[in-house]
Formats: C-alpha cells, sequence, structure tokens
C-alpha cells in the first residue's frame, strides 16, 4: 500500500493534467473543472500535502470515489462536447485515479502503528534470533549424525574380517 503523502502529490499532478489538458483542448471546460475538483480534493483532506485540513482521510476515500464517479460521467456525458482525444485522456486519467485510490494506505500514523503492534509479523531482531538458532541445530544434528556414523563404523565388525 502506498502511503497517503504519495496519494495525495499523484492527486495534484494529475489535477495539473487535466488542467493542461484543457488549455490544449477546443472545448477546455471539463478537463479544466474535473482538474480543479480533483486538486481541491487533495487540498482539503488531512495529510502531509494538504493545503487546508478540513476532511479526515476516511472522508477523503469516499470523497475519492465520488471524483472518480464524476470523472467517468465526464467520459461518457452526451450534453457537454468534448473532442475525443479529450474524452480518453479523462477516461485514462479517471483509471490512474481508481489504481491510486485502490493502492492507497489511508491510515494515519497512529493507526498504522496500533495495526502493526496488532500483527504478531517478527521484527528483524527476532527473525535473525530463529536463523541463527536453526543454522545452530542444523549444525549440532549434523555434527551428532557424523558422530554416530562413525561409531557405528568403529563397532560394527568390518567386511574385511569375515573372509
Amino acid at each position: 500500500m502506498r502511503p497517503f503523502w504519495m496519494h495525495q502529490v499523484v492527486e495534484y499532478i494529475i489535477g495539473a493534467v487535466f488542467i493542461s489538458a484543457g488549455f490544449g483542448s477546443p472545448t477546455p471546460a471539463v478537463p479544466a473543472v474535473l482538474g480543479a475538483i480533483v486538486m481541491l480534493n487533495a487540498a482539503i483532506a488531512i495529510g502531509p500535502a494538504s493545503a487546508f485540513r478540513i476532511v479526515h482521510r476516511r472522508v477523503h476515500r469516499i470523497l475519492d470515489l465520488i471524483v472518480i464517479g464524476l470523472v467517468a460521467v465526464a467520459v461518457v456525458q452526451p450534453w457537454i462536447e468534448i473532442e475525443s482525444n479529450g474524452r480518453i485522456l479523462i477516461g485514462l486519467l479517471g483509471i490512474v485515479l481508481a489504481f491510486v485510490w485502490w493502492n492507497t494506505d489511508f491510515a494515519t500514523k497512529n493507526e498504522r502503528k496500533q495495526r502493526r503492534s496488532q500483527t504478531s509479523t517478527p521484527d528483524a531482531e527476532q527473525v535473525g534470533r530463529s536463523a541463527g538458532r536453526s543454522a545452530a541445530e542444523t549444525y549440532l544434528a549434523a555434527k551428532r549424525l557424523k558422530k554416530t556414523a562413525i561409531d557405528d563404523r568403529r563397532s560394527s565388525p568390518s567386511a574385511d574380517d569375515d573372509s
């Protein structure tokens, strides 16, 4: 999962791409408005890259779905004319927004710490100890096996003695 600050930065970039697509389009209204909505949505969320810190991340997560829905409606709507390249770009940026939303961890720092403390995943020190114990146990088992094999050879009569 990507951290929330990265999600916000990507939203700012996508908003800027929407707005710049509006500058190059003969029908700039829809891409420019979508860009402003995406950037405003990123700016009002409480997070490291926010400008206004108004909306909690859980609410932002729902607002993201609404924005993605608006982008999808903008692609297929027949009322406002958009050139075909603009529709394709809007659709692709909507897919990118959905992908970023899907792979974002919306938890705050405290929520992540609490989640990590509740999980039973071992830390690096525990893994190192476990690996060291396993290596030592394997070495000692091989050493015992070798000693047993040597003792068995010494105690058993050799094949040459039977002749």
